[in-house]
């Protein structure tokens, strides 16, 4: 008799673990996967405060490691373009940043922007 309650329990077990797993796929499914806000909306664009790029005389191109994806490029932009002075235009397919400034470029506070938003930023 506890053979058979022991075998009845751990089909129920099974049945929960299969059940579990089940709903994970299908709610991954749904809502799709991906590397950065997996279950989250997509991040929104933010352009810079000025979008006049003649205002802009000075600018840099920067490598920008660890996007995977356009979700991550529009995250690294708008935290450049969040940045008072700066213009930013971020390509995930060359993993690069166009970066226009009014003023003298200040490396050191475009990476640790970039840094802030979780990448890794280094001048061309």
């Amino acid at each position: 008799m506890s053979a058979l309650i022991f075998d009845i329990c751990a089909g129920v077990v099974l049945a929960g673990i299969i059940a579990l797993a089940v709903a994970l796929i299908v709610k991954k499914a749904r809502k799709g996967g991906g590397c950065c806000g997996e279950h989250e909306a997509a991040e929104k664009s933010r352009p810079a405060g000025d979008g006049n790029k003649a205002h802009y005389p000075y600018s840099l191109e920067m490598k920008i490691d660890g996007m995977t994806c356009a979700n991550c490029a529009r995250r690294v932009e708008n935290a450049l373009n969040s940045l008072d002075g700066v213009m930013a235009k971020v390509s995930k397919d060359t993993d690069s940043a166009r970066i226009y400034t009014k003023t003298q470029p200040d490396v050191r506070l475009l990476c640790g922007a970039v840094a802030k938003a979780g990448y890794l930023a280094r001048p061309e």
